[in-house]
């Protein structure tokens, strides 16, 4: 059974992708500050049915010096992780010129470098081993903009170019890099639009509708699977056309 580890994953869009990983197959360890009903539900439906495993693992990721130990521990309990989904991330919208410096250097520590300093450890694992996979949620915001997020779309757009540079990294050892840029999503993150921004955004798309969680969790599955196995360094785009 490969394991999959992927951050945020107690709610929302890493919810999502925790329960499609383990419903292929996987040992998923969902990373998070704390459990939540919904992680604990899954983690249940996936025992009984018997195809993969859900494993909560405790930390904040604001906590940097943790994530070396963490990385270590689950390959002791678990054996080597085969995937890295780096998907826990703030969306705290604000102006930039009256956000507080400690919003701005909160969002840049989880959103860009946490899952940097993660997939240093990770891919140290991977690359012994010989293979491996290493998913990236940016967003269409980091290519966009969006008003009120200029500094989320910075880190978005960080983790754009970490993407394509590691995956030149690591390549020659037969690791994987990719990336999924959403589009809004129906999660916490956009839960504050109200209907008539989600009704304006629908209409923008080609598809004239909003993408589902489902719809970026099958596409991180995608990535995580054999049949994607020539496919790195590149942006998966999942908006509905909304960037079309």
């Amino acid at each position: 059974m490969r394991n999959v580890l992927v951050t945020g994953g107690s709610r929302g869009l890493g919810l999502g992708i925790v329960r499609d990983l383990a419903a292929s197959g996987h040992r998923v360890l969902a990373v998070a500050r704390r459990s939540s009903d919904a992680l604990d539900a899954a983690a249940e439906a996936a025992a009984r049915e018997g195809t993969g495993e859900i494993r909560f693992v405790a930390l904040d990721l604001a906590d940097i010096d943790a994530i070396p130990a963490m990385v270590q521990e689950q390959r002791r309990l678990h054996g080597p992780l085969f995937g890295l989904v780096n998907n826990a991330g703030i969306g705290t919208e604000g102006l930039l010129a009256t956000m507080h410096n400690a919003q701005i250097e909160a969002l840049i520590r989880i959103n860009t470098l946490s899952p940097i300093v993660l997939s240093k450890y990770a891919v140290r694992g991977m690359m012994a081993e010989g293979r491996g996979r290493v998913v990236n949620m940016a967003s269409i915001i980091g290519s966009t903009g969006y008003n009120g997020l200029s500094v989320y779309g910075a880190t978005k757009a960080s983790l754009v170019g970490f993407t394509k540079s590691l995956a030149r990294e690591v390549g020659r050892v037969g690791i994987t890099v990719n990336a999924v840029a959403p589009g809004f999503v129906e999660t916490e993150l956009t839960g504050g639009l109200g209907d008539q921004q989600r009704e304006q955004i629908a209409k923008r798309s080609a598809l004239k509708r909003l993408a589902e969680v489902e719809d970026v969790a099958k596409a991180v599955g995608f990535l995580m699977s054999d049949a994607a196995r020539n496919i790195t360094g590149t942006v998966l785009t999942v908006d509905a056309g909304n960037t079309a």
